[in-house]
Protein backbone atom coordinates (compact mmCIF):
# COMPACT_ATOMS: atom_id res chain seq x y z
CA UNK A 1 0.00 0.00 0.00
CA UNK A 2 1.38 3.52 -0.99
CA UNK A 3 1.53 5.69 1.39
CA UNK A 4 -1.23 7.99 -0.54
CA UNK A 5 -3.40 4.77 0.24
CA UNK A 6 -2.45 5.08 3.77
CA UNK A 7 -3.16 8.46 4.08
CA UNK A 8 -6.71 8.30 2.27
CA UNK A 9 -7.66 5.37 4.37
CA UNK A 10 -6.55 7.65 8.11
CA UNK A 11 -8.85 10.66 6.12
CA UNK A 12 -11.59 8.31 5.57
CA UNK A 13 -11.61 7.10 9.53
CA UNK A 14 -10.98 10.51 10.94
CA UNK A 15 -14.14 12.27 8.80
CA UNK A 16 -15.98 9.42 9.54
CA UNK A 17 -15.17 9.60 12.98
CA UNK A 18 -16.29 13.07 12.96
CA UNK A 19 -19.97 12.83 10.31
CA UNK A 20 -20.89 10.07 13.12
CA UNK A 21 -20.91 12.59 15.81
CA UNK A 22 -21.74 16.11 13.83
CA UNK A 23 -24.78 14.00 11.91
CA UNK A 24 -25.47 11.21 14.20
CA UNK A 25 -24.70 8.65 11.75
CA UNK A 26 -23.84 5.05 12.64
CA UNK A 27 -20.05 4.23 12.03
CA UNK A 28 -20.51 2.27 8.47
CA UNK A 29 -23.17 4.76 6.94
CA UNK A 30 -19.96 7.53 8.43
CA UNK A 31 -17.20 5.83 6.30
CA UNK A 32 -19.68 5.26 3.30
CA UNK A 33 -20.30 8.83 3.12
CA UNK A 34 -16.33 9.95 4.44
CA UNK A 35 -15.34 7.51 1.25
CA UNK A 36 -17.89 9.43 -0.83
CA UNK A 37 -16.42 12.39 -0.18
CA UNK A 38 -12.89 11.48 -0.18
CA UNK A 39 -13.26 9.53 -3.65
CA UNK A 40 -14.81 12.44 -5.29
CA UNK A 41 -16.85 12.66 -8.58
CA UNK A 42 -15.84 9.83 -10.30
CA UNK A 43 -17.80 7.94 -7.75
CA UNK A 44 -17.18 4.95 -5.75
CA UNK A 45 -19.15 1.28 -6.32
CA UNK A 46 -20.86 -0.98 -3.91
CA UNK A 47 -18.14 -4.03 -4.44
CA UNK A 48 -15.51 -1.12 -3.67
CA UNK A 49 -17.48 -0.09 -0.93
CA UNK A 50 -17.74 -3.47 0.07
CA UNK A 51 -14.30 -4.36 -0.33
CA UNK A 52 -12.33 -1.19 0.98
CA UNK A 53 -14.70 -0.60 4.23
CA UNK A 54 -14.40 -4.85 4.68
CA UNK A 55 -18.21 -4.61 5.72
CA UNK A 56 -21.02 -7.12 4.86
CA UNK A 57 -23.11 -6.31 1.44
CA UNK A 58 -26.40 -6.05 3.70
CA UNK A 59 -24.93 -3.81 6.22
CA UNK A 60 -23.60 -1.11 3.19
CA UNK A 61 -26.79 -1.63 1.05
CA UNK A 62 -28.80 -0.64 4.27
CA UNK A 63 -26.50 2.21 4.91
CA UNK A 64 -25.99 3.47 0.89
CA UNK A 65 -30.16 2.90 1.13
CA UNK A 66 -30.46 5.49 4.17
CA UNK A 67 -27.85 8.06 2.84
CA UNK A 68 -29.89 8.52 -0.63
CA UNK A 69 -33.24 8.18 1.21
CA UNK A 70 -31.95 11.29 3.27
CA UNK A 71 -30.07 12.83 0.73
CA UNK A 72 -26.80 13.06 1.23
CA UNK A 73 -25.54 10.35 -1.34
CA UNK A 74 -27.16 9.39 -5.29
CA UNK A 75 -25.54 7.51 -7.87
CA UNK A 76 -24.85 7.82 -12.12
CA UNK A 77 -23.96 4.68 -14.17
CA UNK A 78 -21.62 4.89 -17.16
CA UNK A 79 -23.21 3.49 -20.57
CA UNK A 80 -22.82 -0.17 -20.65
CA UNK A 81 -21.36 -0.56 -17.41
CA UNK A 82 -23.89 -2.12 -15.07
CA UNK A 83 -22.38 -0.28 -11.91
CA UNK A 84 -23.72 2.21 -10.02
CA UNK A 85 -21.28 5.04 -8.84
CA UNK A 86 -21.93 6.70 -5.71
CA UNK A 87 -21.10 10.31 -5.35
CA UNK A 88 -22.17 12.69 -2.11
CA UNK A 89 -25.29 14.82 -4.00
CA UNK A 90 -23.76 17.81 -5.55
CA UNK A 91 -26.44 20.36 -4.00
CA UNK A 92 -25.79 18.80 -0.21
CA UNK A 93 -23.64 21.96 0.59
CA UNK A 94 -25.23 24.34 -1.30
CA UNK A 95 -28.30 22.81 1.10
CA UNK A 96 -26.38 22.87 4.29
CA UNK A 97 -25.26 26.36 4.00
CA UNK A 98 -28.76 27.71 3.09
CA UNK A 99 -29.80 25.65 6.62
CA UNK A 100 -27.23 27.12 8.62
CA UNK A 101 -27.14 31.16 7.47
CA UNK A 102 -31.16 30.57 8.17
CA UNK A 103 -30.22 29.83 11.86
CA UNK A 104 -27.42 32.03 11.83
CA UNK A 105 -30.28 35.17 10.32
CA UNK A 106 -32.91 34.28 12.82
CA UNK A 107 -30.22 34.08 16.02
CA UNK A 108 -29.28 37.47 14.49
CA UNK A 109 -32.39 39.13 14.77
CA UNK A 110 -33.05 37.66 18.18
CA UNK A 111 -29.79 39.32 19.02
CA UNK A 112 -30.64 42.77 17.64
CA UNK A 113 -34.04 42.75 19.78
CA UNK A 114 -31.64 41.71 22.84
CA UNK A 115 -29.37 44.37 21.91
CA UNK A 116 -32.33 47.18 21.46
CA UNK A 117 -34.18 46.01 24.23
CA UNK A 118 -30.76 46.82 26.92
CA UNK A 119 -29.74 49.74 25.47
CA UNK A 120 -33.20 50.64 26.36
CA UNK A 121 -32.51 49.43 29.77
CA UNK A 122 -29.05 51.23 30.28
CA UNK A 123 -31.08 54.68 29.43
CA UNK A 124 -33.17 54.42 32.09
CA UNK A 125 -29.96 55.39 34.19
CA UNK A 126 -30.06 52.53 36.42
CA UNK A 127 -27.26 51.18 38.68
CA UNK A 128 -26.84 48.36 37.04
CA UNK A 129 -26.58 49.03 34.07
CA UNK A 130 -26.26 45.98 30.78
CA UNK A 131 -22.41 45.69 29.00
CA UNK A 132 -23.44 45.90 25.43
CA UNK A 133 -20.10 44.48 24.04
CA UNK A 134 -20.82 40.60 24.52
CA UNK A 135 -23.68 41.57 22.32
CA UNK A 136 -22.59 43.58 19.65
CA UNK A 137 -19.45 41.12 19.34
CA UNK A 138 -21.82 38.29 19.03
CA UNK A 139 -23.59 40.42 15.74
CA UNK A 140 -20.69 41.27 14.18
CA UNK A 141 -19.39 37.00 14.27
CA UNK A 142 -22.89 35.98 12.65
CA UNK A 143 -22.96 39.47 10.60
CA UNK A 144 -19.21 37.98 9.78
CA UNK A 145 -19.74 34.41 9.14
CA UNK A 146 -23.07 34.37 7.05
CA UNK A 147 -21.12 37.23 4.80
CA UNK A 148 -18.37 34.21 4.44
CA UNK A 149 -20.63 31.24 4.34
CA UNK A 150 -22.34 33.42 1.60
CA UNK A 151 -19.37 33.60 -0.05
CA UNK A 152 -18.54 30.61 0.11
CA UNK A 153 -21.61 29.42 -1.85
CA UNK A 154 -20.98 32.02 -4.58
CA UNK A 155 -17.34 30.31 -5.30
CA UNK A 156 -19.56 26.96 -5.18
CA UNK A 157 -21.88 27.99 -8.02
CA UNK A 158 -19.24 29.22 -9.99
Amino acid sequence: MTELEKQKKRLIEKLGVQLEKEHQLAPVAARIFSTAIITGKKGITFDELVTNLNAGKSTVSTHLDHLQATNRMEYYTKAGDRKRYFIVKPDLMLNYIDEMTAKWEAQKTVHLEVLEYKTQMNKLDNEDNFDLEFQRSLLTFLEEAIAAVNKLKENINK
